[in-house]
């Protein structure tokens, strides 16, 4: 082929292509990150004085601490796979894929389309993201990279989902009654209007996720180089198109498994729960909570699949893809734990040890960035969003009362650095990756080139438009 002739490979691609091999090499499983972590964690603590008696306790006492959010996320990707399995949504999200009209075309649009849907839940953005990259790999006359598709369909994990409605620190500063007392004291409430509905916020958002649709595109490899599917994915064991074949009954004790009424009487008794539910606390923050996110999922796959022995199969298909989610998460709990619980010499923690030095090199000027490094370290061994921010609040909000500093927009420097650990970080990883049957290693060359763009992108950003706010005193609730 002629110099004329031959494609010409994008830089990024290269890159792209290169911490891709480098993950692919050098990148552990997820399960052996986590494990990582926990000793890493564990000789911190014992380094700043803890006993070891003190940090094996605290890292058993955390093991079992996010059962509930391990069970929340397991329904996730249930939750997910029910839905998409069901015809009506099978037929959506066929349609939707059905737009692109190349492979790097199409990983770019499932950027885009994950960071937008995670501006209203990112449970939604990792399941729907996830779907839709299936139902692109389906279509043969579409070349499309796998793994730079998986990669972009998590990005509306690492760059917007904190920006939108679903923020966890956003959403309980503008809900007095889930404010603990000693941080209402220090930063009263803080409406959206001061925090993700900021003109600042907008643009903050705005630039993100159009850079990293951008780097996306331009990373993908082409048609010559993209590694589809068929290398990654066993059709036969775990697709989301699958259409269950239900036959007559064989017996009358399978009449109800093949009849729509214990259906329509669970989904009638569900939907009493919701009104409650949307009327009592309001649509935005309803939809927020992750229980009620889930619920809705299950209820509506169960309404769309009609019948429960459709239902069932649905159910039986998705429950292999949460097996990562189940045995890693204790492990977060212990690493969360053994950060916030084990006491070393003067009787601070390992967190408070890193808030303390952190705001200590603070200033006016210098709290965005200073902060954003800080909270984006931290986010890296305790990966959750509002968990974390009750870790933090107190004294990064005590600073930026300090120092006068935007108290909303210092919940928006929390909200934007805890995105980017996100990007390499294998926890949040774990739903998207059971969807798509991929390991961490497989896209994490790509999210990789993301994060090298995004910390610098988004301390900066944070820097600036935080120098267009002004400093005003908590607000205290009424009565």
């Amino acid at each position: 082929m002629s110099a004329v002739n031959r494609p010409q490979r994008s830089w990024l691609v290269s890159v792209a292509l290169r911490l891709s091999e480098w993950a692919e090499r050098w990148f552990p499983d997820a399960y052996i990150f986590a494990a990582l972590g926990v000793v890493i964690v564990a000789l911190a603590a014992l380094a700043i004085g803890a006993t070891p008696q003190d940090t094996a306790v605290a890292f058993g006492d955390g093991f079992w601490s996010l059962i509930p959010f391990t069970m929340q996320m397991a329904f996730v990707v249930i939750g997910g796979y029910v839905v998409a399995t069901a015809p009506p949504v099978a037929w959506l999200i066929d349609r939707l894929a059905a737009l692109p009209r190349t492979g790097r075309g199409a990983v770019g649009y499932v950027a885009l389309i994950s960071m937008l849907a995670s501006l209203l839940n990112w449970g939604f953005s990792l399941v729907f993201g996830g779907l839709l990259v299936r139902a692109l790999a389906r279509r043969e006359n579409l070349s499309m990279d796998y793994r730079a598709a998986g990669a972009a369909a998590y990005l509306g994990l690492g760059a917007s989902w904190a920006m939108g409605l679903s923020s966890s620190a956003a959403q309980l500063q503008a809900n007095p009654a889930s404010i603990p007392k000693p941080l209402l004291a220090i930063t009263g409430v803080l409406p959206f209007t001061e925090t993700i509905f900021l003109w600042q916020s907008f643009v903050l958002t705005a630039v993100l996720i159009t850079v990293s649709v951008l780097i996306a595109w331009w990373s993908a490899p082409d048609a010559a180089q993209a590694q589809t599917a068929e290398r990654f994915v066993d059709n036969t064991t775990n697709a989301t198109n699958s259409k269950p074949v239900l036959a007559a009954p064989a017996r009358p004790s399978e009449w109800f498994e093949r009849s729509p009424l214990l259906t329509i009487l669970i989904v009638l008794l569900a939907s009493g729960w919701l009104l409650h539910e949307f009327a009592s606390k309001g649509a935005i923050f309803a939809i927020s909570s992750l229980n009620t996110y889930n619920f809705i999922f299950i209820m509506s796959g169960l309404l769309l699949h009609w019948r429960p022995r459709s239902f069932l199969d649905a159910v039986s298909r998705a429950v292999p893809s949460t097996t990562g989610v189940l045995i890693q998460f204790p492990l977060y709990g212990g690493i969360a734990t053994i950060l916030t619980a084990t006491k070393g010499t003067g009787g601070a923690t390992v967190a408070q040890q890193l808030s303390a030095l952190f705001v200590h090199l603070a200033s006016t000027d210098t709290y965005a960035i200073v902060i954003g490094i800080y909270s984006s370290i931290l986010g890296f061994f305790v990966p959750s969003g509002g968990g974390k921010w009750l870790i933090e609040a107190p004294y990064v909000m005590q600073a930026a009362n300090d120092l006068h500093y935007h108290l909303g927009w210092a919940v928006q420097v929390y909200n934007a650095a805890e995105a980017l650990p996100n990007l390499i970080n294998p926890f949040w990883m774990l739903p998207l990756l059971g969807v798509l049957s991929l390991k961490a290693r497989d896209i994490v060359g790509f999210t990789f080139l993301q994060l090298i763009v995004h910390v610098p992108l988004v301390l900066l950003l944070l820097w600036a438009l935080g120098l267009t706010l002004d400093y005003h005193a908590p607000v205290m609730p009424q009565g």
